[in-house]
């Protein structure tokens, strides 16, 4: 019989019950109605995956629109673990394919993650090699879309554009500089699956990838690759230790070319050292500069009145004595008595000497530090050097002395450069730099558009720079840089012979040759330096080794400048070992024989058969160097 306390307390527990019924169909209710969308959406999270898609990285183009470096669809192979059946045969079978070990994929399959990207085994494979493994139709395998650079000039460019690594990271060169705007956004395709991995019947999602940026430099592909082809000529034939040529455009800072060897390919990066890869010697290598850098000590004399290059003169008598140290001049014997216009054009270490004085240390190193030199200048491209200069407290006639004729300081190519185009241009320093704009791929909208800098105004006057470019046009027609000499076209330059410094100690035989030059000499539109470390079978001088080559890159560039010719220039005086420029004779009509008399200077060819010439090549009014061929068509 059940008691009257056991009734209340069966009656209490069916309402507790009650209530907890209640309680829990107003929570359900409530979570259905209010909190569904919430919870469903935690839901999905959980059950999402992602396999990555990268997004392009930007392409690198020259100033044109030609490109240096792109970016090509390469598949790369994505797993999901908890999906696969049969690890081991899975692993075995790419193994296969992407020429690994199977342990190699086993420990990407073993993981307890829930995406794995099988890098670097099967990153970046070739399409040949994903369609195979596609046919496979491996569970929990996935085919994604990557990226890499392909090179279309491999060589071009190659320390100045750098390299990336497996992930598409910038590593050097621009790739560094630039790596944040040159790097697109990852995308992926989203899919869903329980907590075993199993796939959810739901439809996946695609999360489309960023493109990166696109930049467009400075660089005139036409004169790069004029340099490029330079470069390795002067390797095969000279064997040197190194070298390294760069062209700017003097007005802007802009840098149109620029390459040094020994040289890489970024496709087999692998395969070279890092010195090799990272030092772009044209920024990098700190050296004195040699006679070049006596432009600097003529703008200065000249724009402190201190000298009159025509009306001064100054007797060279081999040597002089500095405070009981002799510095001599290249020249055996001296020039003798000569105007400081010919001082320049024999670049007399001793008439140097003697501006130095007139213009007296502090003076000269104002000039210095005002033209640049002993700091970086600031290009976007890292590993520049400073260069190193004589402490000025520090600095006694004898330092004095040789300062001013480019001893016993150290400069870059690119200090060299960046100076010469202000003493040229009408005084003005310019920040050097080699990305022009930035590019929107798709839409080619210009997000930055990269001005140029002035850096310092008036370092000279615009009258000084005048007489600078004409004093150093005289340097190519009536002086040591002859041999850059362009008949029609009116070309400045100075030659630079550097004897090597190891330890503190010159070393015997062995020089950096450079050479300066510009074009045209009244109104600058290309500077372009070159230097040689230690060429070999030849002698070591500026003037004969890396002038011509010189000359050799601003043929080229007239060409890619489109640069007229001009008149008024200084006509070069022929030495009995130079060779001439005459304009070829129209001789179509006229005999064999008769033609043969009329371009004696040349080497003629002949093609067909006949007494009379009925074509030419060139055509009649072309100027050319004696010596050139010339293809007659017989008839």
């Amino acid at each position: 019989m059940i008691t009257l306390l056991v009734k209340k307390r069966i009656i209490f527990t069916y309402i507790i019950i009650g209530i907890a019924f209640l309680a829990l169909f107003l929570r359900l209710t409530y979570v259905k109605t209010y909190k569904s969308k919430e919870y469903y959406e935690k839901a999905l999270d959980l059950w999402t995956r992602n396999a990555p898609i990268e997004g392009r990285r930007g392409n690198i183009y020259d100033r044109n629109g030609n490109l240096i470096v792109g970016s090509k669809l390469t598949p790369t192979i994505v797993a999901i673990p908890r999906q696969i059946k049969n690890k081991a045969t899975t692993a075995k079978k790419i193994a296969d394919i992407v020429d690994c070990t199977t342990n190699d994929i086993l420990k990407h399959l073993n993981k307890a993650v829930s995406v794995e990207i099988i890098k670097p085994e099967a990153q970046k494979i070739s399409v040949e090699q994903a369609i195979e493994i596609a046919k496979l139709n491996l569970d929990g395998i996935y085919i994604v879309g990557d990226s890499s650079r392909y090179y279309p000039y491999p060589t071009c460019l190659a320390q100045v554009i750098g390299i990336v690594g497996i992930d598409n990271q910038g590593l050097s060169g621009l790739e560094l500089e630039y790596d944040k705007i040159l790097t697109g956004e990852y995308g992926s395709i989203q899919y869903f699956s329980d907590a075993k991995g199993n796939n959810l019947d739901r439809n996946s999602v695609y999360v489309e990838p960023e493109d990166g940026l696109d930049i467009y430099l400075t660089v005139n592909y036409k004169i790069q690759s004029s340099i490029e082809r330079e470069l390795d000529n002067i390797v095969t034939k000279y064997n040197p230790e190194g070298a390294w040529a760069l062209a700017m455009d003097p007005n802007t800072g802009e840098i149109l070319g620029m390459s040094s060897r020994p040289n890489f390919n970024p496709n087999k990066y692998q395969d070279y050292s890092v010195e090799t890869i990272n030092r772009n010697m044209a920024i990098w290598a700190s050296y004195e500069p040699g006679s070049t850098f006596k432009i600097l000590t003529l703008s200065a004399a000249v724009n402190e009145g201190k000298v009159d290059l025509v009306k001064d003169t100054f007797f060279d008598g081999g040597s002089v004595n500095v405070d009981g140290a002799r510095i001599k001049c290249w020249k055996h014997g001296g020039h003798g008595s000569q105007t400081f216009l010919e001082v320049v054009q024999n670049s007399c270490n001793p008439g140097f000497v003697e501006l130095g004085n007139r213009l007296g240390k502090e003076k000269l190193f104002d000039y210095i530090y005002k033209f640049g030199y002993g700091k970086k200048t600031g290009i976007d491209l890292n590993g520049e050097s400073t260069g190193i200069l004589f402490n000025l407290s520090k600095v006694g006639p004898v330092e004095l002395a040789t300062t001013a004729f480019g001893q016993g300081v150290s400069v870059t190519a690119l200090q060299q450069v960046t100076a010469v185009s202000a003493a040229i241009n009408g005084g003005t320093l310019y920040k050097p730099y080699i990305v022009k704009r930035v590019v929107e791929h798709e839409t080619g909208q210009i997000v930055n558009e990269i001005k140029p800098t002035a850096v310092r105004e008036n370092i000279v006057t615009k009258d000084t720079s005048e007489k600078v470019r004409m004093t150093l046009e005289s340097v190519v027609s009536l002086g040591t840089g002859r041999n850059a000499y362009i008949d029609g076209y009116r070309v400045g330059g100075k030659t630079g012979t550097a004897q090597k410094v190891n330890n503190g100690v010159y070393m015997s035989g062995n020089y950096i040759v450079s050479f300066i030059g510009f074009l045209p000499a009244n109104d600058p539109k290309i500077v372009v330096y070159l230097a040689i470390d230690n060429p070999k079978g030849v002698t070591q001088y500026g003037g004969t080794v890396s002038a011509p080559i010189v000359k050799n890159i601003m043929e080229d560039a007239i060409v890619a400048l489109n640069i007229e010719k001009q008149d008024g220039g200084t006509e070069k005086k022929y030495q009995w070992y130079d060779k001439k420029y005459y304009d070829v004779e129209n001789v179509i009509g006229l005999s064999k024989k008769e033609a043969t008399s009329k371009l004696k200077d040349f080497v003629i060819e002949y093609s067909g058969s006949g007494d009379n010439v009925i074509n030419q090549s060139p055509e009649g009014g072309t100027r050319l160097i004696e010596g050139s061929s010339i293809r007659l068509y017989l008839g």
